[in-house]
């Protein structure tokens, strides 16, 4: 065993070669990798039911409980991957514990996101025979691509953050480095293993083995969206990259007059980009998006006496929301593996397909329980990460203090006389009309909505409440 460790974790993220490393580490006598052990969909792998006794809704109920499990009864040295969205209840004992080897897999995002792409349109994942490789090619979605990049950077430099506070080290291998046995056999040595691989794990093979430009569907398009980032920080966004605000790819300017708008992601997003679209007189597509802080400055020293502004969204109808679109909806731009997940753990009886039986009782009865999840999920108690549209919106404007506050910060039920004088702020006397944006749930939230509602959804947004001074829905 290490007179330095106890255990390790590998950092990864999909599509980034951990499998690949998983099997290698596992071909040295002294080192057990238990796959992705807090994974809040399954434990270890999807069709694995415990990890050395400790069971999914165990580890569940107690993070911790797998973690000294994990350290203390693995065959030799035990380990796990963690990926950004895995249980964060348990990162801070594993970033805070010296006696945790900490090792950071990276890959150039453009390439781990092109081989998601091709994996959900195949469905398969690993290949370890080559004659039954299916083939398919990526479509790049600008959008999808700059949020999952803006989440690997956030993560990245989360880890560098702690890592540098707490006077630790890790060891980095990029996806590159993963075909060199002698950093292999190096990795295990940092680990202190002395038993060393002469040829690394030949079951795996890698699946898309050809140029991006031969597995994009619509690589012009990407290469265009993807025009205004440095290749440098692409390619080595674990160790360099610059320290952006995770929201700043979601901002929106106007075409032409000089509005900035700073989504709080809460169901309004598209009803106010429409409204800016019709000021200028184009369509949604022309406004201005996918901001790099340096286009962002670059766009605000050319809009001199710009106005930037955010819209609140009473708490109510602004979870309910994120339950319809997120959670009760199905297709894209929906969490189909929360939904599972919640649906087993918390009872919320969500049909496979919403139908005309599904009523305003049914209805209820789910969103009541999305909201006791939610209450834990808040309070950091759950596995599943707390989503950009249903955390709280004070937390999301704090998070813009990294760039800037936005001048006005304007409230849904006031947009229709808030935006002419935001339009006038600009240069713009004359403004259209708000149309405000379309009920997204078959049942309303009028049909639902009583105080016992209120007063749940007051006791999880109370920073909310008390910060914005909201007073019941109805």
């Amino acid at each position: 065993m290490s007179d330095r460790f106890d255990y390790f974790v590998v950092f990864a993220e999909m599509r980034t070669g951990s499998n690949f490393l998983e099997a290698n580490l596992n071909a040295f006598p002294s080192l057990t990798c238990h796959g992705e052990a807090f994974n809040p969909h399954f434990i270890g792998y999807p069709n694995k039911t415990e990890i050395l006794g400790v069971t999914q809704d165990m580890r569940d109920d107690d993070p911790q409980r797998l973690l000294d499990t994990i350290r203390q009864h693995s065959d030799g040295m035990g380990g796990f991957r963690y990926f950004h969205d895995h249980d964060p209840r348990i990162l801070d004992a594993m970033l805070d514990d010296p006696r945790c080897a900490k090792i950071v897999l990276t890959r150039n995002p453009v390439e781990s996101y092109v081989s998601w792409k091709i994996a959900q349109a195949t469905g398969q994942w690993k290949l370890t025979n080559e004659t039954k490789r299916r083939d398919s090619k990526a479509v790049f979605d600008k959008a999808e691509f700059e949020t999952h990049l803006a989440d690997l950077q956030a993560f990245q430099v989360m880890l560098l953050n702690r890592l540098q506070a707490a006077g630790q080290t890790a060891f980095y291998v990029a996806y590159e480095d993963l075909q060199d046995l002698d950093v292999t056999n190096g990795l295990a040595r940092w680990l202190g293993q002395e038993d060393q691989l002469e040829e690394l794990d030949g079951k795996l093979k890698k699946q898309n083995p050809a140029p991006l430009s031969q597995k994009v569907e619509n690589y012009p398009e990407m290469e265009a969206a993807l025009s205004h980032l440095d290749q440098f920080n692409l390619t080595r966004t674990p160790n360099f990259e610059p320290r952006r605000g995770a929201v700043v790819p979601s901002y929106v300017a106007a075409k032409d007059a000089s509005l900035l708008f700073m989504p709080l992601r809460n169901g309004c997003d598209d009803a106010v980009r429409r409204w800016m679209a019709a000021l200028d007189d184009v369509g949604a597509g022309q406004l201005q998006d996918g901001f790099s802080q340096k286009t962002l400055r670059m766009w605000k020293k050319d809009h001199a006496g710009f106005r930037s502004f955010s819209v609140l969204r009473h708490p109510v109808a602004r979870v309910h929301d994120a339950f319809c679109s997120r959670i009760l909806a199905t297709g894209r731009g929906t969490y189909p593996k929360i939904r599972k997940t919640l649906n087993r753990r918390f009872d919320l009886g969500l049909p496979d397909e919403v139908d005309a039986q599904y009523d305003a009782q049914a209805h209820r009865a789910a969103f009541l329980g999305f909201l006791d999840f939610l209450k834990m999920n808040m309070a950091g108690q759950t596995a599943i990460r707390v989503d950009a549209t249903w955390c709280s919106q004070s937390q999301t404007l704090q998070g813009f203090a990294d760039i800037a506050q936005p001048d006005m910060i304007l409230r849904e039920d006031e947009l229709a006389d808030m935006l002419p004088v935001l339009a006038a702020a600009a240069g713009r006397l004359e403004a259209p009309e708000y149309a405000r944006p379309p009920e997204m749930s078959p049942i309303g939230l009028e049909a639902i909505y009583n105080a016992d509602l209120e007063a749940r959804v007051a006791a999880i947004y109370q920073k909310d409440y008390v910060s914005f001074g909201f007073t019941s829905w109805a």
